[in-house]
């Protein structure tokens, strides 16, 4: 069950302009500072899901990939809508979240290339920079489903992961669920992404 974003796949969109190649961006390593604060970006997202304060979600929604959604929803409006219905459809169907964790290790890129002027011996000299922090954390959750003449609750483990991001210097993050989502829709929007990476994996138990 998608929470932040999952709900609504991308669009095709039309073929954009090549992405600059990686070696005219200036790069830098990642500071632990940005995973550390993606992952906890990440918890405090799930303790709010798990409180039942699903408007989180819609509101830490990344922009880009929520206005992707609208888009294809028939406009802002209707997506939100949509959204906001997930609280009460999970009780009508007997539906709790019971946990919702970062688990594993994330995994960071940098994105968004744009200008910045730099000091080069004494003069302001334009350069191409990534602006963006980009990390998949890996995630786990658990839901409790109560079935109808059945005592016991079936209690289902999911293995996800989200993509937080956001500007470099702010810890401002924003997420994208990752259930239904490949390597060509996060390129779609950051198209400096390398096309052989990997998603974690997204899968779902029964949890004994």
């Amino acid at each position: 069950m998608a929470l932040s974003c999952g709900l609504a796949p991308a669009q095709k969109k039309p073929a954009a302009a090549p992405p600059p190649a990686e070696g005219e961006v200036i790069s830098e390593p990642v500071p632990p500072q940005v995973e550390a604060s993606a992952v906890a970006a990440v918890a405090k997202l799930g303790d709010e899901v798990v409180l039942g304060r699903y408007q989180m979600a819609v509101e830490r929604m990344n922009p880009m990939w929520k206005e992707r959604a609208a888009r294809r929803m028939g406009g802002m409006d209707a997506l939100e809508k949509q959204l906001a219905s997930v609280a009460a459809q999970m009780v009508q169907q007997g539906i709790s979240m019971i946990s919702f964790k970062p688990q594993g290790q994330p995994r960071s890129y940098e994105v968004a290339p744009g200008k910045k002027v730099v000091k080069e011996n004494g003069v302001d000299t334009e350069k191409l920079v990534f602006t963006k922090w980009l990390v998949l954390v890996p995630t786990v959750r658990k839901i409790r489903i109560m079935r109808e003449g059945t005592p016991k609750p079936l209690v289902i483990e999911s293995i996800g992961y989200q993509v937080a991001i956001s500007d470099k210097g702010k810890n401002d993050w924003t997420f994208i669920d990752g259930a239904g989502l490949s390597v060509n829709d996060l390129r779609g929007l950051f198209v400096t992404l390398p096309q052989n990476m990997e998603l974690p994996p997204v899968e779902q138990r029964e949890s004994r």
